[in-house]
């Protein structure tokens, strides 16, 4: 893969958030619905929207009407935001970096700075309504 080296749990971190932003405000989803929808394994999922919940991007509320839901606007989260918090402490092409200068050293820079950019102006509000327009775009229409 490219210079986009994102984890499993990485991955499943953002589809848990992006899952939430496409619910009502203030509507707590439960962890297995989530799973079911996003299919990813419970167990795992409770770990992931754990640690969320530290990093302040998700709440959960408690009881048979309780469940996860997002900590704050879907507007201000960025998959940048999540993806260097769940990250963190990952090095990605670590390998690279211990061999030191090469000619190709400063063009990944400028790649990580692109993508970068790219990640921290894409909001789950913004994403969320994308997908949700791709969704109804593809409905097949039966009438003649």
């Amino acid at each position: 893969m490219g210079p986009l080296n994102i984890s499993v749990k990485g991955e499943y971190a953002l589809l848990a958030l992006l899952d939430l932003a496409m619910q009502k405000p203030g509507e707590p989803v439960k962890i297995a619905t989530i799973a079911k929808r996003q299919k990813v394994p419970q167990k795992f999922l409770e770990l992931i929207l754990a640690g969320l919940k530290q990093g302040g991007f998700v709440e959960s509320r408690r009881g048979a009407e309780g469940g996860y839901m997002l900590a704050r606007p879907a507007e201000t989260i960025t998959v940048g935001d999540v993806l260097r918090y769940v990250e963190q402490g990952r090095g990605t092409r670590g390998s690279a970096r211990r061999r030191g200068e090469n000619a190709f050293t400063a063009m990944w820079g400028e790649v990580e700075k692109a993508v970068s950019a790219i990640l921290d102006q894409r909001s789950f509000a913004e994403l969320a309504r994308g997908w949700q327009d791709r969704q109804t775009q593809w409905v097949p229409n039966w009438e003649i």
